[in-house]
């Protein structure tokens, strides 16, 4: 079978367009397989390395003509535990910064990157999924859910937590299940947030109403999953009774504005994030639960990295695209390995009962409070700044 075309992008998600639209623009002759599926109606707080990215990149404008601003991170224990850490307000005017990141509507951002793809002639898109996934010597061989099949020498694998690609490409994956979810929804306050999302840390988890313009708010909130489908399905009066008493009251009155979802927590790793032609970018290579803002904001430092790689590609050369999957796995080691440690690390400290741990966190905040060379380095970890 001759050569379909340069690289394969499989994941119709934020992350796959994104990496479809980078690798197009280095060149390569792109098919991007992006099976239709249901409207994406969360949001991702976007740091703003990752927004000055997809702004390079010509994947937005203006942010502003997208999403809310994020300016301010306000962090409040709510625990009754011994000891207990200091409230905690992080200003990017501390850091010289307009805002930390932007807080984007998915949906908004899918219609973005879209409009980008479709201004690339070089990149088609297919409406269709991978069925299954064979390397040779030759090249990748791709079977569609159409039918049709595809040989090519670069996959990229953007197809979520389920990743055919990780799986059919033999990548070792560790994976962790909590037994907390995360339950997510829309709200309208009786009292703006402004530019401030604010976290209330609970013993099971935090419960963070974050911006999305005038009297609106996105909420994650992070409990046991028994406690939080039980909370769902109580019906509309209740969740609004619990979210008041959740906030302590310090926005005013709560109103649901959408349907809450309920997302069950885990983690997923990789040994190594490329070979043998094959990348994975996105959820397909790192799954972490929805603490400090880092799912999609990972993705896309994998999106731009691979396209740094591909800058300098010669599609001409022989075991192009082998290269290009290894020197990508050893651009994304550190940062994986140093983001899902850190995420990891602030998951559980926010849900030990052990004393010396408790301290520690708490200790660590008033360090953070109090000294700005500390909280410097924080913004710099937390916004993934290289």
């Amino acid at each position: 079978m001759t050569r379909a075309a340069d690289a394969v992008v499989v994941g119709g998600g934020l992350a796959g367009l994104a990496a479809a639209v980078a690798i197009a623009r280095a060149g390569l002759e792109t098919v991007h397989l992006a099976p239709k599926g249901p409207r994406d109606l969360r949001t991702s707080a976007l740091m703003l390395p990752s927004v000055d990215y997809l702004r390079g990149a010509g994947l937005i404008g203006e942010p502003a003509a997208v999403g809310h601003p994020l300016t301010q991170i306000r962090i409040i224990d709510a625990t009754t535990r011994l000891f207990r850490a200091p409230e905690t307000l992080f200003d990017s005017a501390e850091a010289g910064l307009e805002a930390f990141g932007w807080n984007f509507p998915n949906v908004k951002l899918a219609e973005a990157f879209e409009a980008a793809r479709a201004q690339l002639p070089n990149l088609t898109t297919r409406d269709t999924s991978l069925a299954s996934l064979e390397a040779s010597a030759a090249g990748i061989m791709l079977t569609l859910g159409d039918g049709t099949a595809l040989e090519v020498p670069l996959v990229v694998g953007a197809d979520g937590k389920k990743s055919l690609v990780r799986a059919a490409g033999g990548f070792r994956a560790r994976e962790h299940g909590f037994t907390q979810a995360a339950l997510v929804c829309d709200l309208e306050l009786g009292r703006p947030l402004g530019s401030t999302s604010v976290e209330f840390h609970y013993p099971q988890g935090p419960f963070t109403l974050v911006p999305a313009g005038g009297n609106r708010a996105n909420l994650v909130w992070i409990d046991d999953q028994a406690v939080l489908k039980s909370e769902q399905a109580s019906g509309p009066d209740r969740l609004r009774a619990v979210f008041l008493e959740k906030s302590q009251r310090l926005f005013g009155d709560i109103a649901l504005t959408a349907p809450a979802h309920l997302f069950p927590l885990s983690t997923i790793s990789v040994d190594h994030a490329g070979a043998n032609g094959i990348v994975l970018v996105g959820e397909s290579a790192h799954v972490f639960p929805p603490i400090g803002a880092q799912g999609l904001n990972l993705g896309l430092r994998d999106v731009a990295d691979l396209a740094a790689v591909l800058s300098d590609v010669d599609v001409a050369s022989p075991g192009w695209a082998k290269t290009v999957s290894e020197d990508y796995s050893t651009r994304r080691a550190g940062d994986l390995a140093r983001t899902g440690s850190m995420v990891d690390a602030l998951f559980r400290s926010l849900l030990t009962e052990m004393l010396p741990a408790q301290l520690l966190r708490a200790g660590g905040l008033w360090a953070l409070k109090i000294l700005p060379p500390l909280r410097k380095q924080a913004f710099d970890l937390g916004m993934g700044t290289r």
